[in-house]
């Protein structure tokens, strides 16, 4: 595609947005093209706090599936779309409805602390949900003797471990990019740039992030680098983000850590969710204009999903 069809589909999308009462909602992971026409950007947490807050009569969420349905559980009565519904996570998948309610079972009396990266099923089962922004602060104020299970990122349970001094049970399930970064690769980054700030997301596994010296979620990430746009930054996160970072300081340099290639790993060879890249301006433009594909979530399980959502909402 041209530029100028790009421009031209971005002002058609635009278009149509307006005539139908649409709002655009796409995470920082997205593709540039996508982030430039969104009406909001964000991360999990800011998503979630646009969906409940806004009146408009659609939402087109790009990001992945279990964004969409988060949208969908906090606005039942609105038409939620999004562009690609194999559009999926790993986390998601690393956590299923069946084995949490299995765990369930078999451990009466634990509080379940799962990570907005989870299917409309799972939060079902769910007390409380969580953000990489947010894990902290709401396992902080959770009783001191409950009896917790995290789930399903076991990195940023194990940092949320670290830092409240929690002894949290963790799912075994993990971010397929985030897993992919190593300290190798930052030492040798940090090797050839002298001085540079390692930016980390806490999906990264511990020993990455004991190299970091800024531990976050994107926004946070982003936060930290505009308030520091001297600095030359080491990333360690998927790299969408940088879109944003570069437009928020054009002059910063700013150096994703490659990905550590294992045999047998899923997804792309590189430091991109290859699930949200699936959002492209085609596919957002046809869902736009055919109002489809639509979310919709079984009212038993929107029923229960809803409130450890509405809970996090509370708690942040």
């Amino acid at each position: 595609m041209t530029s100028n069809n790009t421009q031209a589909l971005k002002a058609k999308i635009r278009e149509i947005c307006q005539e139908k009462q649409a709002v655009i909602l796409a995470h920082y992971y997205t593709d540039g093209d996508i982030q430039d026409v969104a009406d909001f950007i964000g991360d999990s947490l800011a998503l979630a706090r646009k969906a409940a807050d806004t009146d408009a009569r659609v939402i087109v969420m790009c990001g992945v599936h279990f964004m969409a349905e988060t949208c969908k559980l906090l606005c039942p009565d609105k038409l939620v779309l999004c562009p690609d519904p194999e559009a999926g996570c790993s986390l998601a998948d690393s956590c299923r409805a069946e084995d949490l309610r299995k765990f369930k079972e078999e451990h009466p009396g634990y509080t379940i602390v799962s990570y907005v990266n989870t299917t409309a099923a799972v939060k079902a089962l769910t007390d409380v949900v969580v953000t990489s922004g947010n894990a902290e602060r709401i396992v902080s104020k959770l009783p001191q003797d409950a009896k917790i299970l995290f789930g399903p990122d076991h990195n940023l349970g194990s940092y949320v471990n670290a830092v409240t001094g929690r002894q949290m049970a963790l799912w075994n399930g993990g971010c397929h990019v985030h897993a992919r970064f190593s300290v190798d690769a930052i030492a040798a980054l940090k090797d050839k740039h002298p001085g540079a700030i390692v930016l980390a997301h806490p999906e990264c596994k511990g020993p990455v992030l004991a190299a970091a010296d800024v531990i976050g979620s994107t926004a946070v990430l982003l936060k930290y680098a505009t308030e520091h746009p001297d600095a030359t930054y080491i990333v360690a996160t998927e790299a969408g983000i940088l879109y944003e970072m570069k437009k928020k300081c054009p002059t910063t340099e700013f150096i994703p850590v490659p990905p550590e290639i294992t045999e047998g790993a899923p997804g792309c060879s590189c430091n991109q969710c290859e699930y949200m890249k699936m959002n492209t301006l085609d596919k957002l433009y046809a869902c736009l204009k055919n109002e489809s594909p639509a979310i919709e979530i079984p009212q038993d399980i929107a029923r229960d999903a809803v409130k450890p959502i509405i809970r996090m909402l509370e708690m942040s």
